[in-house]
């Protein structure tokens, strides 16, 4: 089975109301499908990326591409796992974490979207719950680090609530103008002193190996 060789396949992030893995392909249609209806109010530019700021399809179609190109270039050394995040059964968004070098460096980044039906649910908050908890209590990590625009206060209030501190800033280029993030960061011993749901994993032991975490 495909699962034998692809173990990623079997991984499951749970908390009280959530589901974070790997999607089918049904699943991924109607991923893509949330993410062709909007992920975030017209007029703004939260992404560095601007994968959402084409047509419905196009939008649909990138989601598939990096989604299928992570995969086909996921080695230990250099990863990012999309996990789909279902919420009452269905594709809500994505969570994702990556990490470069992580046997050495023992850091992951993250970073995520919702469709828009989702905002205001408190889901963001959960899902980056989950998915820090994967990288500290299932992977061992010693650091998670994420970024947002100065200006794009509701990712920034999830990382304050999780316990991340400033980490300084980075400057980017998008169409010719310079766009300022703020960098944060939070550490193991930040992670284990901060109140956070409870998360539940599956299926993790026989992944160990494909995250350079062994």
């Amino acid at each position: 089975m495909l699962i034998d060789y692809w173990p990623l396949l079997g991984l499951r992030v749970r908390t009280a109301r959530l589901e974070l893995r790997l999607p089918t392909e049904d699943e991924l249609a109607e991923l893509a499908e949330v993410a062709a209806r909007g992920v975030h109010e017209p007029g703004e530019r939260p992404f560095l990326l601007p994968w959402t700021e084409g047509t419905p399809i196009e939008r649909a179609r990138a989601l598939l591409q990096a989604h299928w190109h992570r995969r086909g270039e996921w080695t230990p050394q250099s990863w990012k796992l999309d996990l789909v995040v279902f919420a009452q059964g269905r594709p809500a968004g994505v969570q994702e974490v990556w990490a470069r070098e992580f046997a050495v460096r023992r850091e992951v980044a993250t970073g995520s979207w919702l469709g828009l039906a989702y905002h205001g649910q408190g889901i963001g908050t959960e899902m980056r719950a989950a998915a820090l908890h994967l990288a500290f209590a299932g992977l061992g990590a010693a650091h998670a680090t994420t970024a947002s625009f100065v200006d794009n206060a509701p990712p920034l209030a999830v990382s304050r609530k999780l316990g991340y501190q400033p980490d300084g800033i980075s400057r980017d280029v998008r169409d010719g103008e310079v766009l300022v993030s703020q960098r944060l960061r939070l550490t193991r011993e930040d992670w284990a002193r901060t109140d956070r749901p409870e998360v539940v994993l599956d299926g993790l032991a026989p992944c160990l190996d494909l995250f350079g975490a062994v």
